[in-house]
């Protein structure tokens, strides 16, 4: 069984490799620019670019993947690039779609990665797949459209589409928040700059969360469907700073710089994965601390 994930180089995509090759699969990778270093658990990567649709077909035709977990997207909510945000998240995740049926390569299971932030600042408790979306950046909007775009394609492919809330790991770059916050104590770093400190999230670990798409992608009840990613709880900010001053011994001082806070920001957002729970079972969550923890002593970073 052959496995296709585009962004294989991003983080999220470097951990779903290893996932899938421990399955049995034999897993390629698209990337827009390989690197030529080895990801493990990957077979190949080819090169190319989601703007090229003849070119992702050839790589469709070329590797006839029975399973393609689309991951490759602007994923960072505040990229200063509108336009590329929604080429990039938009267009070419149509031409990933289109490049598999001009290709007549008819996979088991399609999975693509929205992300929970089309639900923007709904309230009322926890957010399941019934909520209205309300996205309230250009981000979300991406995502969103994507989804809408891909029902297009319900027909003809074998889709299932996942909201993802907010998780992390050892890799993760240091625009986002946690990462960040793991950076400056490991840096033994006296202040950190924040933005919006008013935030609670939904953190999950990488790691659970990867397991949790391919247990989805083999389960064929879930085609069709549109799930959940989370943990079903959310953390204050303050909760996750004295987490990591408790777990590192290192304390500092807490600056809000006006200039990383948005206007936009989604205040808080917390899950609700009984829809996921139900189609896949009982989901194994690695807990906060223990991320934290791993994620400020690994060595890799």
């Amino acid at each position: 069984m052959k496995a296709l994930i585009t962004g294989v180089q991003g983080f999220t995509g470097r951990y779903l490799a290893a996932e899938l090759s421990q399955a049995g699969y034999e897993v390629h990778g698209l990337a827009q620019s390989p690197s030529g270093r080895a990801i493990p658990g990957v077979h190949a990567v080819h090169a190319g670019d989601l703007a090229d649709l003849a070119a992702l077909t050839h790589i469709m035709e070329t590797v006839r993947p029975d399973i393609v977990v689309h991951l490759a997207a602007i994923a960072f909510v505040a990229h200063g690039d509108v336009s590329a945000i929604y080429s990039t998240n938009l267009m070419g995740s149509r031409n990933v779609l289109d490049a598999l049926v001009r290709a007549k390569v008819t996979p088991r299971a399609v999975l693509i990665a929205s992300s929970a932030n089309v639900y923007g600042n709904a309230t009322g408790g926890m957010l399941s797949e019934a909520t209205l979306p309300a996205p309230a950046n250009d981000y979300a909007v991406s995502k969103l459209a994507m989804e809408f775009m891909a029902n297009l394609f319900q027909d003809k492919l074998p889709l299932i589409v996942t909201r993802p809330f907010n998780y992390t790991g050892v890799g993760q770059t240091e625009n986002f928040l946690l990462p960040k916050i793991v950076a400056h104590v490991r840096k033994k770093a006296p202040v950190i700059e924040l933005g919006n400190l008013d935030v609670a999230r939904d953190f999950s670990d990488v790691r659970t969360v990867v397991q949790c798409y391919r247990r989805l992608l083999e389960k064929p009840e879930a085609i069709g469907g549109t799930f959940n990613v989370c943990s079903g709880k959310a953390f204050t900010l303050q909760e996750v700073l004295d987490m990591v001053r408790s777990i590192s011994g290192h304390d500092f001082e807490v600056r809000v710089n006006p200039a990383f806070v948005r206007a936009n920001e989604v205040k808080m957002l917390l899950g609700d994965r009984a829809k996921l729970v139900s189609m896949i079972g009982p989901v194994d969550d690695i807990p906060l601390a223990d991320t934290l923890r791993w994620m400020i002593e690994s060595p890799e970073q």
